[in-house]
């Protein structure tokens, strides 16, 4: 078996049976094509049959130079997957990276922003543009709803379920969750969707997207990026800001404010409460609340 056909039959297996989003099927993707390269530019012949523990480890090694732990230990886990994956389809007899050792990494705790720079992001739009109203609206969800840039540049007119006061979302996996949505995140975007949108020349195939580039098509996740980054410039603020930080903020400052952990989970779309409870080492100031509230010797 060559590396290209293992390779394809591996990504259609990701996208068929487990359903992952093409973004993580994309990550897969680069992990195995790292490893076919290193095998190319050191003129080693094998098959991802016959390839030895022996060979990966010397490509793990190469690689670490160049890697971060955190990164390295994406690369192991994404040839463990792949292997594990011939494993199971009876190509091959073991997995190669069983015994394996990713290095040790600590939890990473996400970056936020406070309420204020929010506002600050928020307010350095300009609302002259013709894209000014959009953006506050794209901004005023991503923090509001605590999307992630995926979720937001799929969102369509017809999940949103404003009298209810919710948005249906589609997560990884493409799971689906309702997001409670507050009067004030829906105003902005009706300002959008009535006043600008309304008067775009929309493509066939966006005509139930809600946010549009200037084409009336969708906008990609490194537009999302772009506008977030030249807001913060704007904004003064010197913090790497991406669009992630605003889920992370919106989940934050829920908890900061007594929100319930699973009610986050929830909201968040998280499987495990376990990638939630990352909010709780963020803000210690919840423990503290939660003792002095609730234990019997407060």
């Amino acid at each position: 078996m060559k590396w290209q056909h293992a390779l394809q039959d591996y990504l259609h297996y990701l996208k068929l049976e487990r359903g992952l989003s093409a973004n993580s099927i994309d990550n897969y993707r680069l992990d195995v094509t790292k490893l076919i390269q290193y095998l190319d530019v050191n003129e080693i012949k094998v098959s991802p049959l016959l390839i030895s523990d022996k060979i990966i480890q010397e490509f793990i090694y190469s690689s670490s130079k160049k890697l971060n732990p955190r990164s390295q230990s994406r690369l192991i886990s994404g040839l463990r997957s792949f292997f594990g994956y011939l494993v199971f389809e009876d190509y091959r007899k073991y997995n190669p990276l069983d015994l394996m050792e990713a290095p040790k990494i600590g939890r990473k705790l996400p970056d936020t922003i406070s309420i204020s720079e929010v506002d600050q992001i928020i307010g350095a739009v300009d609302l002259g543009k013709n894209e000014g109203e959009r953006n506050r609206a794209i901004i005023e969800t991503l923090y509001g709803c605590g999307l992630r840039v995926s979720e937001l540049i799929d969102l369509r007119i017809s999940d949103l379920f404003f009298e209810e006061g919710f948005i249906k979302v589609t997560g990884k996996g493409d799971k689906q969750r309702f997001v409670p949505i507050s009067e004030y995140t829906m105003k902005f975007i009706n300002i959008y969707k009535n006043e600008v949108r309304v008067h775009q020349d929309i493509k066939p195939q966006a005509t139930d997207t809600l946010f549009l580039n200037r084409r009336g098509n969708k906008l990609t996740r490194a537009m999302i990026f772009t506008i977030v980054r030249r807001l913060t410039e704007a904004a003064g603020i010197r913090k790497k800001v991406s669009p992630h930080t605003f889920r992370h903020s919106f989940a934050t400052h829920l908890l900061e404010n007594g929100a319930d952990l699973r009610a986050i989970q929830q909201m968040l779309g998280h499987e495990s409460i376990t990638t939630t409870e990352v909010y709780v080492h963020v803000d210690r100031s919840h423990l503290r609340h939660v003792m002095e509230s609730f234990h019997p010797r407060k």
